[in-house]
């Protein structure tokens, strides 16, 4: 009853703050308040969430009102490097960061 999502073009910070809103509630209420949420990050963690969910249904024969999110880990992925050009022929370097997430549901 996991799925994992990898190299998500966006910030683990901004991704934490939204996990941290459905960390150990039900399924179907974390899935509606993703649903709803304005934040892109709930979009990916809606995606991963329901992913999950349906490999509980499918792999374990689990109902999903009788799931729970157990964990929610939300780690740093690579960096794209880029650079800005700037005065006098240099070059500043730019990180974008990229994010993995993994979701572990259990049965409540």
């Amino acid at each position: 009853m996991k799925a994992h999502l990898k190299q998500i073009r966006i910030s683990p910070k901004k991704v934490n703050v939204v996990a941290g809103l459905v960390r150990g509630k039900e399924v179907i209420k974390a899935l509606d308040m993703l649903k709803f949420m304005p934040k892109k990050a709930a979009g990916h963690l809606y995606k991963v969430i329901h992913s999950a969910a349906a490999n509980a249904e499918t792999n374990d024969k689990q109902k999903r009102e009788n799931l729970r999110i157990k964990e929610i880990v939300v780690n740093k992925g690579l960096f794209l490097k880029r650079f800005l050009p700037s005065t006098r022929g240099r070059a500043l370097p730019l990180h974008k960061p990229t994010t993995h997430i993994s979701v572990t549901l259990e049965k409540k």
